[in-house]
């Protein structure tokens, strides 16, 4: 089957980011075609600054190479290689009712967050059913807050195949597995909004500050500890075998072992994780070059996928297949 997902280029990725979904895209893609993209279009309805756009769409390239993505595999690219997305999104457009567009989630919330309420943000969701449908996705890998923007694509391509036939295929949403709740330094869940991210690509250093950072409560190192209501296990649990959280959460209600312990047992284990990839991403990172190879390649096998689907809505339409000229 073919898989479809993309991530904004808005920021460095987190560990929130890898257990909500990178590590089960690189599980998806074991058994699927897949295509990832970096959505640069969408991140300029927040940030419109050119070089950290550009900086943006290196560090996601490199990140998800570094954490496993195999190009060979699978098909990365920068969303702004491919045109084809804008042109699909018209078509899509002029069938899309104001209405469904006003009742989006994502729009709310985020003008609510104080995001300039933009027609690029109030239109994201038609852009976003382009990327979708431009390459005949069966399946989109979304968490619960993003379920809806699958079926703006399923109703939208609904609509252009009762108008001019039967052209797209409708995608089905695959809801990403996020039982494992990642929160943050604060003990709220882990986002960039909210400011308490463990980077997934920290220098050493950086990373133990922000890991000795969270927050814990006021309780003696000789008293006995909760394991459920603490920050630190929770994170801990995370990445250790079930005996290793047991052994742990037994630490913690006999008493005698403090948080900074738990702290320091946390730090191994989030450093085994992140410490060979952040190698791996500084090695693309020193050679743009060879990654932009990479994306050079992606966008080409896009194409060949992306191509056919917007020839086919050109003649459905009345317009020559490709431009004139």
């Amino acid at each position: 089957m073919r898989v479809l997902s993309g991530n904004q280029p808005s920021g460095a990725l987190h560990l929130g980011n890898w257990f909500g979904a990178i590590r089960q895209f690189l599980a998806l893609q074991e058994e699927h075609t897949c295509f990832f993209f970096i959505a640069s279009y969408h991140a300029l309805t927040s940030q419109r600054d050119p070089a950290i756009v550009r900086e943006n769409i290196r560090d996601v390239a490199a990140s998800y190479l570094a954490l496993g993505l195999d190009p060979a595999r699978s098909v990365l690219f920068d969303q702004s290689d491919l045109p084809e997305h804008h042109e699909i999104a018209w078509f899509l457009t002029c069938l899309t009712p104001v209405g469904m567009l006003q009742r989006a989630h994502s729009y709310k919330d985020k003008v609510a967050r104080g995001l300039d309420a933009s027609h690029g943000l109030f239109a994201y969701p038609v852009l976003m059913a382009a990327d979708i449908l431009a390459y005949d996705a069966d399946l989109v890998p979304v968490g619960k807050d993003q379920k809806q923007h699958v079926e703006i694509a399923r109703d939208l391509a609904t609509r252009v195949n009762n108008e001019w036939g039967d052209l797209l295929r409708l995608p089905e949403p695959y809801t990403l597995d996020e039982s494992a709740v990642v929160p943050g330094i604060d003990g709220e869940k882990m986002s960039k909004s909210y400011d308490n991210t463990i980077g997934l690509f920290l220098p050493p250093k950086a990373l133990k500050k922000r890991v000795m950072s969270i927050v814990t409560d006021s309780t003696p190192v000789e008293d006995p500890k909760d394991p459920a209501k603490d920050t630190v296990f929770a994170l801990y649990r995370l990445f250790a075998s079930p005996a290793e959280a047991e052994e742990m959460a037994r630490r913690y209600r006999e008493g005698g072992y403090g948080y900074g312990d738990a702290k320091k047992a946390l730090l191994e284990k989030v450093e085994a994780l992140v410490g060979p990839a952040r190698e791996k991403r500084d090695d693309w990172l020193a050679r743009p070059d060879d990654l932009e190879d990479v994306l050079a390649d992606g966008a080409r096998r896009a194409r060949e996928v992306a191509r056919p689907v917007l020839e086919r809505l050109r003649t459905a339409v009345g317009f020559p297949a490709r431009p004139r000229g």
